[in-house]
């Protein structure tokens, strides 16, 4: 369920709360295959399924910045901000991957707004902690805290 406030003050009241998961987002070998070609980055644990079989995971996996890159969307999903004019990713202060997502493989994404800090000019930065969780996995493909910031 996708937590929506609206404006800056509404934001700053999610400091410390954890929102509601994503939905469950399969990860598919076209969409590796696609990533791949974008990236240019065609490993074979990432693209050859026959080899990826006899290597260390089993099978191919996503590349790590794929599944970075999934924050976009499940973070979406999430939190919707009305009545800002204006939101952009300010970067990571940390990033772990520490399972690798198989094709075919299930992720979400849980998030806590970790801090939300006025930066006046009506704008606020905001830490998020993020771990995409593995379905059946006992370890998160990926922790992270992120930093946005928002424009009234």
């Amino acid at each position: 369920m996708t937590t929506v406030v609206n404006g800056l003050a509404e934001l700053a009241a999610l400091a410390g709360r954890e929102l509601d998961p994503s939905d469950w987002h399969r990860i598919s070998q076209e969409r590796i295959d696609t990533f791949a070609a974008a990236t240019g980055d065609h490993q074979w644990i990432h693209v050859d399924p026959e080899r990826a079989a006899t290597g260390p995971f089993g099978t191919t996996i996503a590349h790590g910045y794929l599944t970075l890159a999934l924050l976009i969307p499940l973070w979406s999903q999430l939190l919707r901000i009305d009545g800002i004019r204006m939101a952009v990713n300010y970067g990571l202060n940390r990033v772990r991957l520490p399972a690798p997502v198989p094709a075919g493989g299930q992720v979400r994404l849980r998030a806590r707004v970790a801090e939300v800090e006025n930066l006046g000019v009506e704008s606020v930065q905001t830490i998020v902690d993020f771990t995409m969780e593995l379905r059946d996995a006992p370890k998160p493909a990926l922790v992270a805290e992120a930093v946005y910031r928002y424009y009234a």
